[in-house]
């Protein structure tokens, strides 16, 4: 297999040595099921528990509050129809214009169903403004459903702020907190958040692993039915090796997160200042608002992400045009798009985003290959040759 710099970590992180570890003891020397009465299932069930109390140290929330799911997919969707279908005379839902898929494309659907949906809009940092959320709720309103960092471009909104208008009324506040919590402190009640989604792969856990917090007190209809698992909330026999490695990701993650936070936006910062520099006619995403330590969205104006992509994916350098979830999507970026970004940058976006294991020596090589290849296809590029004469 072929070296290669991977700065594509909002996708998804490589599972942390530690856990990979773990997971394979479980496999083989605990694998009953929980549910189980007999000592192997005990030890299962053990593992399960111990890795509930380590979610719950992470977000400083009692263990009862933690539900574990496949992912942030799941937790998303148990979250938002949870939370609907228990309050059925509600039919109002706010949400925002730049959500993840997984609750865009649910929030759609919803509407089809003939759930009223009010989509707030962003500025051209990306910042959303409180005095329309606060204006948005009303009397039907059953959920707001909004993400603390943005997965394209990293912007970070103020969710405690957010949670203190939502709070003040009668509605449920649901938080996607997948790229969020890799980066800052992720606390529900400080928050003053009903549930909040969370995704293992995100940050060096397992994929095929998530959180649902759900907030004691509140209603929630599961989407399964069967068995008792998670209080009912979550049937099905769980993924001990997955939750486990959950668990000890986001233990690792709650001793370090800070500290690598730090390092990895120094990076992220050195790069786009050293890339500005170099490299004529590109634009930052969202560098007038907050935005999460490893994230740097950036439009190379007159040529296409995907062209930029594939040409550093030769050069062995991993990157993104976007959302994962987007792959082979031939429109520009929603979220750019709702930036109020003209199409001529949207489509040439490329998500450059850091985890922990990236080094000084990677952001040296992405300044050596990325300018060449910048220039070599601008100079294939008509659109380009346009505005240069």
């Amino acid at each position: 297999m072929m070296d290669f710099i991977y700065v594509d970590n909002n996708a998804t992180t490589q599972a942390g040595a530690e856990v990979a570890d773990l997971m394979s003891d479980v496999q083989q020397q605990a694998f009953a099921n929980p549910s189980s009465l007999h000592y192997p299932g005990r030890i299962a069930r053990k593992l399960i528990e111990d890795a509930r109390e380590q979610a719950a140290a992470c977000l400083s929330v009692p263990p009862r509050e933690i539900i574990f799911t496949s992912g942030g997919t799941e937790s998303c969707h148990l979250g938002i129809l949870g939370i609907l279908n228990a309050n059925p005379d509600k039919r109002h839902i706010v949400t925002s214009a730049v959500e993840h898929l997984s609750v865009k494309s649910l929030c759609e659907k919803l509407q089809e169903e003939d759930y009223e949906v009010t989509r707030l809009g962003v500025n051209e940092n990306g910042a959303l403004n409180l005095d329309e959320l606060s204006s948005s709720i009303r009397e039907d309103t059953a959920l707001i459903s909004l993400l603390a960092a943005n997965h394209e471009t990293g912007v970070v909104w103020p969710m405690k702020e957010i949670g203190e208008i939502v709070t003040s009324t009668s509605a449920r506040l649901h938080v996607d907190a997948a790229i969020a919590m890799g980066w800052m402190k992720v606390n529900p009640a400080e928050w003053h958040a009903d549930a909040v989604s969370i995704s293992g792969h995100k940050f060096h856990g397992p994929k095929g692993s998530g959180i649902l917090y759900l907030r004691k007190g509140v209603r929630l209809s599961p989407l399964f039915h069967g068995g008792t698992q998670e209080r009912a909330r979550r049937p099905g026999t769980e993924n001990t090796a997955a939750i486990a490695g959950l668990g000890k990701a986001m233990e690792i993650l709650n001793g370090r997160r800070d500290q690598d936070a730090e390092r990895i936006k120094s990076l992220r910062d050195r790069f786009e200042c050293e890339l500005l520099s170099s490299v004529p006619e590109c634009v930052i995403h969202g560098t007038q608002s907050e935005r999460v330590a490893n994230t740097s969205n950036i439009s190379f104006a007159y040529i296409d992400g995907e062209a930029i992509l594939l040409s550093l994916s030769k050069a062995g350098i991993c990157v993104s045009s976007g959302s994962a979830c987007s792959t082979g999507m031939v429109e520009p970026s929603y979220v750019l798009r709702a930036m109020g970004q003209p199409d001529s940058l949207a489509h040439g976006a490329i998500r450059f985003s850091f985890s922990r294991d990236n080094t000084e020596a990677d952001v040296d090589q992405l300044l050596q290959q990325l300018p060449p290849v910048v220039e070599q296809l601008r100079a294939m590029s008509p659109f380009w040759k346009k505005q240069a004469n």
